[in-house]
């Protein structure tokens, strides 16, 4: 009898695990995605993020050059908009799986970036051709973060 009341309770508490990591796990992340105003795949990639939990605000901007400059982005590393999730950058449009392991590892770095507007990647038309290199924001010169 006290061996199944302890296997009822020890369930109870793993039950009560799972609802509250599923809740978490569910809550939409807060993603402000700044944009030239004429750019529509920008809008995709919010569409998309949209699509994959994020809750996204869309700012429109024509200082884009001034942002990545500020955050650290070489010019020949900068995507077509940038993103900031979590404290972090995103820089054009990176996969959402790269962005959950970023957000995971928590880095000790400024973001992430694909550089360009690649085709076939999140928001943008056409056929993926190539792995995605995206590229790690920080003090060191050009380091691969993650290829996709």
């Amino acid at each position: 009898m006290r061996h199944a009341i302890l296997v009822v309770f020890a369930l109870s508490l793993i039950s009560a695990g799972i609802t509250v990591s599923s809740v978490r796990a569910g809550e939409a992340r807060n993603a402000t995605l700044f944009k030239d105003p004429q750019c529509s795949c920008c809008e995709g990639y919010a569409d998309y993020l949209r699509g994959n939990g994020f809750d996204v605000k869309v700012v429109n901007t024509h200082d884009l050059a001034m942002m990545n400059e500020q955050h650290g982005v070489p010019a020949e590393l900068q995507g077509c908009h940038v993103t900031m999730i979590d404290g972090y950058v995103v820089g054009g449009h990176v996969p959402v799986k790269v962005i959950k392991r970023l957000l995971s590892e928590k880095p000790a770095i400024t973001g992430i970036t694909l550089p360009g507007m690649p085709n076939g990647s999140p928001g943008m038309y056409g056929k993926k051709t190539e792995p995605f290199q995206i590229y790690e924001i920080g003090k060191d010169p050009k380091r691969i973060y993650a290829t996709e």
